[in-house]
């Protein structure tokens, strides 16, 4: 297939971009690098069946030549992303998909969106199943990402109906790994990088709140196989291994020897309480199920960030 992916310069979009190369795919990436970056795709360089365009999706998109596939993961994706840039997420889940979907009904492509666990909210159905229609604030700061996505959900299932464009919808639920932004502001980068300086860890709240962290070639694994399928309505890719925030902060603390504790601060606003997916359709239809333990995840990615950080604290004491 000839498969175009935005985002792809982003943390997920990279990741996907090397599994459809190695499925013997030509890949385009196209990204704003608003919160991608080029390094996720370096190693990408001079491969003949990859490309990339930086060009920001909420503008008109144009493709040369066929099209069978159309990954769309453009946008912020994180709280500190999501909250400093609430209009650029807005446009993405509207804009961004509906240029997406116009370019797939143009190229008779297939289109897969990247929907996420925020459609559900702080939800009060647990573990959250995909036919449970979520607990969301519109009008919260955290509204700008839930509401673009679900905007986006319905807009790919309307595009869908009225004019038989071939969808697919992922709900993607925490996900961590190598590639990362360090500085990401969700839970697994903030530990990983104040563990690995000897920081305490900054809870908030009681650290009750759980969630449930899927390692990336896991949820790649689990995204291509539903792109494959024939499944249109939304589908839950996700690990239900669930910990509280809590109990996953003394296991980084463990698994770096770091003596700098926890600190407890006031939880944000809106701040889901419980977050674990039902992943039975994925395990029915996809045949998909997590395979990657935590701590096997969790090696590969501080090992990850302890090397990018040694090159971050290197080169500022260049400077």
């Amino acid at each position: 297939m000839r498969v175009l992916v935005t985002g792809g310069a982003g943390f997920l979009g990279s990741h996907l971009c090397d599994r459809l190369l190695r499925e013997s795919h030509d890949v385009i990436a196209m990204d704003n690098l608003i919160t991608g970056s080029v390094d996720n795709i370096a190693h990408l360089a001079g491969n003949p069946h990859f490309h990339f365009i930086h060009h920001d999706v909420t503008n008109y998109i144009y493709i040369k030549g066929d099209l069978d596939a159309i990954l769309h993961f453009a946008s912020p994706a994180s709280p500190i992303d999501y909250l400093e840039l609430p209009i650029q997420t807005l446009k993405v889940g509207s804009l961004g998909t509906h240029n997406a979907l116009g370019l797939a009904m143009a190229k008779g492509a297939r289109l897969l969106l990247a929907s996420t666990s925020e459609v559900y909210g702080d939800p009060q159905v647990h573990p959250q199943t995909e036919d449970y229609w979520g607990h969301v604030n519109p009008i919260g700061p955290r509204g700008v990402y839930d509401e673009a996505k679900r905007f986006a959900e319905a807009m790919v299932m309307a595009y869908h109906r009225a004019h038989g464009v071939e969808t697919r919808i992922v709900r993607i639920f925490n996900t961590y790994g190598p590639r990362m932004r360090i500085n990401d502001g969700r839970v697994v980068p903030n530990f990983i990088r104040q563990a690995l300086r000897g920081n305490p860890l900054t809870v908030y709240g009681d650290g009750s709140q759980t969630r449930s962290f899927c390692y990336v070639s896991d949820l790649v694994d689990g995204i291509y196989r539903l792109l494959l399928s024939n499944e249109v309505e939304p589908t839950n890719i996700g690990n239900p291994a669930e910990m509280t925030i809590l109990d996953f902060a003394r296991s980084i603390n463990a698994i770096t020897d770091n003596p700098g504790g926890i600190d407890y601060r006031p939880l944000p606003v809106d701040d889901p309480k419980q977050r674990r997916p039902d992943i039975t359709k994925a395990e029915t239809v996809l045949g998909w199920s997590p395979q990657v333990a935590l701590d096997a995840g969790m090696e590969e990615t501080i090992a990850w960030f302890a090397e990018k950080l040694s090159v971050t604290e290197s080169a500022g004491r260049s400077l």
